[in-house]
């Protein structure tokens, strides 16, 4: 089969230390077949840090977890931990993959290899004579069985098990404003599958007079390359041989869009529609490019008519959707990017807005379910990840959320959103340290951070550093004044630098916010350590009474149990504790912070 003979050449290239080759080669094979669990094994071969081999080996074995080569490259890369029932590498020849995962030490490429190598060694000159023949003898010898052993290994290409073909369908769905993306550190997700960010394919196929076919067939061929120059030249000489066609001027305003000319864009697509009045695409090319040229200008009227004149264009159902989403027009948007899937059900864009959508609604079962399809259509689309990472956060499934936020970060390195999403599902996790790291990588970009100060100053605070909390937590109030979770975390901040006037202050000040039994549990809980702090004994026992009034729940039995001990040595002078308990699960703030 075709695949077998690419795979083969990749692994020879790979061989040969050719990884630009077998790159490209396990590209086109992974774009025909995501989910072929020996491709990702040897793509991890070809690629060139770490993170990017991890990546590969981790989405080989989510397709086929019983995979050995998988597990075995994770362990070595310590992305697992060692298990006994992995079977070992080979002893005698471990497989070219596996080789590339090994770091090797820096060799200098003019030094002496092999025997003249071993004679210019002065130590081994001291040795003797004698000593070096032997030695070169020896080492030639068992070189020389060991290459030959090495040359009959079979290499196993196949991965045990059924493996499920899927197939990318390009859509229109799947366009990119942009041209052929150059990159620079790890291998983008568009360098592996690279049919995602193909632009919009040709959408409509105009029979073609005899004098324009061969600039026609040069425009198919620079449109799939992303050559705009010659898309642009070429429809150029077919509008002036087809004087009354309106699809060469929309493809000229394609590719001026392409490449971020938006005023030549909006001319071009003003020219199609004088072409024909009725060419839909056109005014959807116009409603894009719009907003660069006049912010304040409302592209509604021309996604209408896109929609009116081409009713089975999906692209124009979902610009529409978003539109309406920027206009917190949710039922709107919902209604058109089910047209839209109507029309392009495999299209991962359209799943990814729905999740939005559904997300926003707070419908948070429906949002995940969609942004997994969205991940099983495309696992390039990033919005994918940053969107699966706020669904699990918000679900508790903060193990899950830091992969996909991690993975995120990976190719958008300051996208300061996903950081502070991962400082607060470090802090969910308890990991105080990593929340904090997030946190300042976050705030270095953009001071003005509200849920960054917020996840760092409770982080520092569960760290019983007050100091720094207090700091934190202060700023964060800036941005949320009615945040329960950052004023009554001020006032355990104050109470661990022994402020138990502030303390009871801010306590005053968050009973307002408190809205259940439990958060009024926390006021009663911190007003008492407060009153005791301040050796206000009588107060104290009113409060620490008052919590023991409130209806059990399993929330407050930890702070009831507290309550009776105070009481119970309410008159010894044994000291009490005013560490209090830590706030505990993600906060989420109450309200959007304002620049």
């Amino acid at each position: 089969m075709a695949e077998d003979t690419m795979l083969h050449d990749a692994i020879e290239a790979i061989r040969r230390g050719d990884k630009a080759t077998a790159k490209d080669l396990l590209t086109r094979l992974i774009a025909a077949d995501q989910n072929e669990a020996s491709y990702w094994v040897w793509m991890s071969a070809t690629v060139e840090t770490k993170k990017e081999r991890i990546y590969a080996l981790k989405t080989a074995l989510r397709v086929d977890p019983e995979n050995a080569s998988a597990q075995r490259g994770l362990i070595l890369m310590g992305a697992l931990p060692p298990d006994e029932t992995v079977e070992p590498f080979p002893i005698n020849h471990p497989r070219l993959w596996e080789e590339q995962l090994i770091a090797k030490p820096d060799v200098d490429p003019n030094k002496p290899t092999g025997f003249k190598g071993f004679v210019h060694n002065p130590i081994i000159r001291l040795a003797g004579i004698l000593v070096i023949g032997a030695g070169v003898i020896g080492l030639a010898t068992f070189w020389f069985i060991n290459q030959r052993n090495a040359s009959r290994i079979i290499i196993n290409t196949h991965t045990p098990g059924p493996s499920p073909t899927f197939t990318l369908t390009p859509t229109a769905m799947n366009a990119k404003a942009q041209g052929t993306p150059t990159f620079a550190g790890p291998t983008p997700l568009w360098a592996l599958l690279d049919v995602p960010y193909t632009p919009t394919p040709l959408y409509v196929n105009t029979p073609r007079s005899i004098e324009a076919r061969d600039y026609y067939n040069a425009v198919k061929k620079a449109y799939e390359d992303g050559d705009w120059d010659n898309v642009i030249f070429s429809m150029g000489q077919i509008a002036a041989i087809e004087t009354e066609s309106a699809d060469p001027h929309f493809y000229i305003g394609e590719a001026h869009r392409f490449k971020g000319e938006n005023a030549e864009a909006f001319d071009a697509y003003n020219l199609a529609i004088e072409r024909n009045a009725d060419f839909g695409p056109a005014y959807l090319g116009r409603a894009r490019v719009l907003p660069y040229i006049n912010e304040r200008a409302d592209i509604l009227d021309d996604l209408d008519k896109a929609i009116d004149k081409s009713p089975d264009f999906a692209e124009a159902y979902l610009e529409r959707a978003r539109y309406y989403i920027g206009k917190n027009k949710l039922d709107d948007a919902l209604a058109d990017l089910e047209s839209a899937q109507e029309y392009a059900p495999e299209s991962a864009l359209v799943a990814v807005e729905l999740a939005q959508v559904y997300f926003a609604q707070e419908e948070y079962e429906d949002a995940l379910a969609a942004a997994k399809r969205a991940y099983e259509l495309d696992i390039t689309v990033l919005d994918t990840y940053l969107l699966l990472g706020r669904i699990y956060e918000v679900n508790g499934q903060i193990e899950d959320a830091v992969g996909v936020l991690q993975t995120y970060l990976l190719y958008e390195e300051e996208n300061t959103e996903a950081m502070v999403l991962l400082s607060g599902a470090h802090y969910a996790a308890k990991e105080y340290d990593l929340a904090i790291e997030f946190a300042d990588n976050a705030l270095e970009l953009d001071h003005k951070l509200g849920n960054a100060y917020l996840y760092r100053g409770l982080s520092y605070l569960a760290l019983e550093d007050g100091e720094q909390a207090t700091i934190d937590l202060d700023l964060a109030l800036r941005y949320f004044p009615k945040s329960f979770e950052a004023s009554l975390g001020l006032a355990q901040a104050n109470a661990q630098q022994e402020f138990y006037g502030n303390c009871y202050l801010q306590v005053e000040s968050t009973r307002p916010l408190a809205e259940n039994d439990e958060e009024m549990a926390l006021i009663y809980y911190w007003r008492a350590t407060c009153h005791e702090g301040r050796d206000d004994i009588r107060a104290a026992t009113a409060d620490w009474v008052s919590l023991l009034e409130l209806p059990f729940s399993v929330a407050i039995s930890p702070l009831r149990a507290e309550a009776r001990e105070h009481l119970a040595a309410i008159y010894t002078p044994t000291p009490t504790s005013t560490a209090g308990p830590t706030p505990t699960g993600t906060p989420t703030p109450t309200e959007t912070p304002e620049d």
